[in-house]
């Protein structure tokens, strides 16, 4: 032997796993064969990165990109014609690409409902003026009409319920009234009316013929006043009403002006079967400044 060289290993000495690396194949080392009670099974092993698993495999080659380094096959979508991304990849997001516009679609769907909910009021405040207009006889015994009314005709089972001019004379006046044609704007025949109410006293009576059926009825009287609210009694078959005829300014006709003050009222009467009496009288408390124009019977 040599220094530094201990001559040839012998078989104890050798690495019995030398075959497997660079040094130990150029000593000539080679795996043994079988051990460990399995034939042949050491001859299976190869040598680091040798082993094949059933057939031929291409050494792995790292790709570029990946974990935070670029892909080389990447390309940005404005590098392509016409700005679009390759196939088989989104859109990557923009400024100019949003979602769904959530708060106009919400403001949308807030005015529909605005809406219906403003619908369904105006149809029940309808609803509930119109109710009202009924039942207007119970709980108000005056209601304005227009400032220049034409009534309706309305029909009983036999026929047009009654209606008079107030200076007809199948019309009795007493306690100072009498007919006129003085101011202008009256409809009764001739442009007459009746004057003379505004004291104490003083009334005019209407037989009412002609009703078929007993029961609730509204008087309207066209009237006119000075710009001032007047008012007067209603006495029904001998039976005053509870409340007097409002006669208002309803229209705000200037004061003093009986020819702009034409305007109609009603009260609620109750009427029997066949003929009726109904006096409009200025009675102790009321103010009955009016000319009278025009009466007639309506249904309630």
């Amino acid at each position: 032997m040599t220094p530094g060289d201990n001559g040839a290993s012998t078989p104890e000495e050798d690495d019995p796993f030398g075959y497997l690396y660079a040094d130990g194949q150029a000593r000539g080392a080679q795996p043994p064969s079988g051990g460990y009670g399995y034939p042949n099974s050491v001859s299976r092993v190869r040598a680091v990165g040798e082993r094949q698993y059933g057939q031929q495999q291409a050494p792995y080659v790292p790709q570029q990109g990946g974990y935070g380094q670029p892909n080389a096959h990447y390309q940005a979508p404005e590098t392509l014609p016409g700005g679009a991304p390759p196939a088989g990849h989104a859109p990557a997001p923009g400024p100019g690409r949003r979602g769904p516009n959530t708060k106009g679609l919400l403001i949308g769907a807030i005015a529909v409902v605005a809406a219906v909910v403003i619908g369904i009021g105006v149809a029940m405040l309808n609803g509930s003026s119109d109710d009202k207009s009924g039942d207007r006889a119970g709980t108000t015994p005056t209601q304005t009409q227009s400032a220049d009314p034409t009534p309706t005709s309305s029909s009983s089972a036999g026929g047009e319920l009654p209606k008079v001019d107030a200076a007809d004379s199948s019309v009795q006046l007493a306690g100072g009234t009498s007919v006129a044609t003085d101011v202008k704007g009256a409809k009764g025949a001739g442009g007459r009316y009746v004057a003379g109410l505004n004291q104490v006293g003083a009334s005019v009576t209407w037989t009412v013929g002609d009703i078929q059926k007993a029961g609730s009825y509204r008087l309207y009287v066209r009237y006119a006043i000075p710009g001032e609210d007047a008012n007067a009694t209603v006495t029904v078959n001998g039976k005053a009403n509870q409340q007097p005829l409002g006669m208002k300014n309803f229209i705000g006709s200037p004061k003093g002006d009986f020819e702009k003050g034409w305007q109609t009222t009603w009260a609620p009467v109750t009427l029997n079967q066949g003929s009726n009496t109904v006096t409009i009288a200025c009675g102790q408390g009321n103010q009955c400044n009016a000319l009278i124009d025009q009466l007639y019977i309506a249904k309630a």
